[in-house]
């Protein structure tokens, strides 16, 4: 239970790293044979994801993006910017957040 807008992630979905791409730093529908960043993935990694407030307003090319709070690889491997947390801790926070809820990485 969350009190975060919530929907199933698919196959097609992923997220627009191109800074060239007028759709940078958003949810986008990926084809098939498109190598984007996809966000099913084999590891599950975001299986349950928090999209973070990272530039978002303005957008501004290459100043970061896909900025998610998910689960940790084993043994807590690096992330490419993310903040990552077990399963159980994710779902903890999830639990107890909201759309108006800060999150601040520091």
């Amino acid at each position: 239970m969350t009190h975060l807008p919530v929907r199933r992630i698919r196959s097609d979905d992923g997220w627009c790293e191109d800074r060239r791409d007028r759709h940078y730093n958003q949810p986008i529908r990926l084809k098939a044979d498109h190598p984007g960043d996809r966000l099913k993935r084999a590891d599950h990694l975001y299986d349950l994801i928090i999209e973070l407030d990272h530039n978002t307003r303005p957008r501004i090319a290459g100043r970061g993006s896909a900025v998610f709070v998910h689960m940790a690889r084993p043994g807590f491997a690096p992330t490419a910017g993310c903040v990552a947390l077990k399963a159980d801790a994710l779902r903890r926070l999830i639990a107890r957040i909201g759309p108006r809820t800060r999150i601040v990485v520091g």
